[in-house]
């Protein structure tokens, strides 16, 4: 996809379904989570969600210097950094209503925002303060400070990645490699670490912006022994598969994901070239032309990131209520089915709404007296 500034149908695609990807993720007892990323290599949507976000914010940033200058650019993203900021915001509220409104009826659902919501009822002031602050991250709203972050740091990030790529990776794996000690200066209350550490977090961002940047799949899959790393990746992808299926435990530290271990790296990157030879191929965008609803989610994908979150919380702890916590195969396909429609009907519902309630403008009432004295002209 190098070297285009249009907008890509296969990033809409895969935007699209990685956000689908992770509203079932999060349903504890989905069946179609049971086949997902997560359930055969030791990364998830995550990785690809984060990846994604830096290609789109490289195409997006190079596509508005080129139409206007770098100083607008900078500034939109400026702007978006506090678009992301708001984002987080509503949705810290969203996963404390829900939790409100849910509490009375599956209160024991184990995802419900309930101690942040206790905190809330107990100390409204302080709670919501440490909410604004970044310091307490109601559950699923966590990775939006991550990208408020990103965001601030695309000006630099951008230019740096076109004129210096090796020094911004080089700098990046750095940031990466010291990571876990940062990530205990990170704000927070009663030192609860953040469930995605931003120093480490920033490098499969980069690795999105170096991938749009720079020509680098291009050069190396149009190569003669090309086709040696494409065997690799499978390998890899395999390899993986093998030990998260049979010999890893099924529960890694929470540690391995908050500072992005680098066997996920190695999974993800050998996941990603596979995905990239079918993008070569024209295999993706045939796959979306015929599911064109799947790249209406990405291209809303904000919108659709936060009502995923609701979908999410509220789908999951219903089922887990009617299914008392065990896995049930009618109710788990049920529950997908209905995550997954809601879903879907978000951004087709969302432009009805937002024509419904945008102000139309006012329309001047003709000047009467001018309108008679045109006819008596006329006449």
């Amino acid at each position: 996809m190098q070297g285009k500034s249009q907008r890509f149908a296969e990033l809409d695609f895969f935007r699209g379904l990685v956000l689908l990807i992770i509203v079932v993720d999060h349903i504890g007892g989905s069946m179609l989570s049971r086949f997902t990323l997560h359930a055969f290599a030791l990364n998830d949507a995550a990785e690809v969600f984060v990846f994604l976000g830096g290609f789109a914010t490289a195409t997006a940033y190079a596509a508005l210097a080129a139409r206007q200058s770098e100083s607008v650019a900078r500034g939109r993203f400026f702007k978006r950094s506090f678009e992301i900021y708001r984002a987080f915001v509503v949705t810290a509220a969203l996963m404390l209503l829900a939790s409100f409104v849910l509490r009375p009826f599956y209160g024991h659902a184990p995802n419900l925002a309930l101690h942040d919501l206790d905190s809330l009822l107990s100390a409204p002031v302080a709670t919501i303060s440490e909410i604004l602050l970044v310091q307490r991250q109601p559950y699923l709203s966590a990775v939006l400070p991550m990208y408020a972050f990103f965001a601030l740091a695309v000006p630099l990030i951008v230019p740096l990645a076109r004129s210096k790529p090796w020094l911004l990776l080089g700098g990046s794996v750095v940031l990466w490699a010291l990571a876990p000690q940062l990530g205990e200066y990170l704000p927070s209350v009663d030192d609860n670490l953040w469930d995605f550490n931003p120093a480490a977090w920033q490098l499969m961002f980069v690795l999105g912006v170096l991938a749009r940047c720079q020509p680098i799949y291009q050069r190396v899959s149009s190569n003669r022994f090309g086709w040696v790393v494409s065997v690799g990746a499978v390998a890899v992808v395999a390899g993986m598969a093998y030990y998260k299926l049979l010999v890893l435990p099924p529960v890694f530290d929470s540690d391995f994901k908050r500072n992005l271990a680098g066997a996920r790296i190695a999974n993800f990157l050998a996941v990603a070239w596979i995905a990239a030879n079918f993008v070569r191929y024209g295999v993706v965008a045939k796959i979306a032309a015929r599911l064109p609803w799947i790249g209406a989610i990405g291209r809303d994908g904000m919108v659709c990131f936060v009502a995923g979150t609701v979908i999410s919380l509220v789908v999951d702890s219903v089922l887990f209520t009617l299914s008392g916590g065990l896995i049930d195969v009618p109710l788990g396909l049920a529950a997908d089915a209905v995550a997954i429609s809601l879903l879907l009907a978000v951004p087709q519902l969302r432009r009805p709404i937002l024509h419904a309630i945008k102000p139309k403008p006012a329309i001047s009432p003709k000047p009467v007296l001018e309108s008679g004295n045109r006819a008596r002209s006329a006449r």
